[in-house]
C-alpha cells in the first residue's frame, strides 16, 4: 500500500531521475533497474516489462526483501539489489544501468582511469570486473558485486560486457556520478580513437611514398 504523503513522493522522484538518466542514454528499453530503499524490510524498483522512459507509476513497485509471488513482476535484477541493501548499509539507492562508452571501454581495458580533471578527482583509477562465463553470472552476480564493491571501498562496479552497478545515498547524486563516469569513459574512448586515426594515416603515408610512383 502506499502512503500518499510520503511513499507517493518518493516514487515520483524515483520516476522523474529514471527519465533523466533514460534520456542520457543510461537506460535502454527494457534494458536496466533502480531503486530506492524504502526500510530495512523493502524497497521500490521498477517491474521487469518497465520502460523507464514512462512517468507510468506503474512501471514501479514494492517489494519485500523476503520473496514471495510479487517477486515474479519484479526486474529480473531486483535479487542484486535486495542483496547490496541487506549487506551495504550505505547504500540508500541503486541503479544497473548501461552507458555506452563505459561498456565500450570496459571491452578492451582491465581498469577505468580518468585523464579529465573531474573524473580524476572523483576517483582517479577503479579496475573493471571481468565477470567470466555468461552463462552462469547471474548465479554470482550478487555475491560477486558486493564483494567488488566492499574490497575496493568503492561505491560502484563497472562488469565488462554487462553494466555499471553503483549505490548512492541520494537519488539525485546517483544521476550525478554515472554521469561523471561515463563522461570519463567518452573522453577515453575518443582520444584512443583519435590516436588510431592518426597512426593509420602516419602509416598510410610511410607506405605510399611519392617516390614509388616516379618513372
Amino acid at each position: 500500500m502506499i502512503r500518499k504523503n510520503t511513499d507517493s513522493k518518493i516514487f515520483q522522484e524515483l520516476i522523474n531521475i529514471s527519465l533523466t538518466m533514460f534520456r542520457k542514454n543510461f537506460f535502454d528499453i527494457f534494458h536496466g533497474a533502480i531503486s530506492i530503499k524504502i526500510d530495512d524490510s523493502k524497497f521500490i524498483i521498477n517491474t521487469k516489462d518497465a520502460v523507464l522512459n514512462s512517468p507510468a507509476l506503474s512501471n514501479y513497485m514494492m517489494l519485500a526483501h523476503k520473496r514471495d509471488y510479487s517477486w515474479q513482476e519484479a526486474s529480473v535484477d531486483a535479487f542484486i539489489h535486495s542483496f547490496i541493501y541487506k549487506e551495504i548499509s550505505e547504500a540508500k539507492c541503486i541503479a544497473y544501468t548501461f552507458p555506452s562508452f563505459t561498456m565500450a571501454y570496459s571491452l578492451n581495458n582491465e581498469k577505468l582511469a580518468p585523464k579529465d580533471y573531474f573524473g580524476y578527482k572523483k576517483f582517479k583509477e577503479v579496475k573493471i570486473y571481468n565477470p567470466g562465463d555468461y552463462d552462469s553470472w547471474y548465479e554470482r552476480a550478487d555475491v560477486e558485486i558486493c564483494n567488488f564493491l566492499r574490497q575496493n571501498k568503492i561505491n560502484f562496479i563497472i562488469v565488462r560486457g554487462y553494466g555499471l552497478y553503483i549505490y548512492e545515498r541520494e537519488l539525485s547524486q546517483l544521476a550525478k556520478t554515472i554521469s561523471m563516469i561515463e563522461n570519463s569513459a567518452k573522453m577515453l574512448v575518443l582520444s584512443d580513437a583519435d590516436k588510431l586515426a592518426k597512426t593509420q594515416n602516419y602509416s598510410f603515408s610511410n607506405i605510399v611514398d611519392s617516390s614509388d610512383f616516379d618513372v
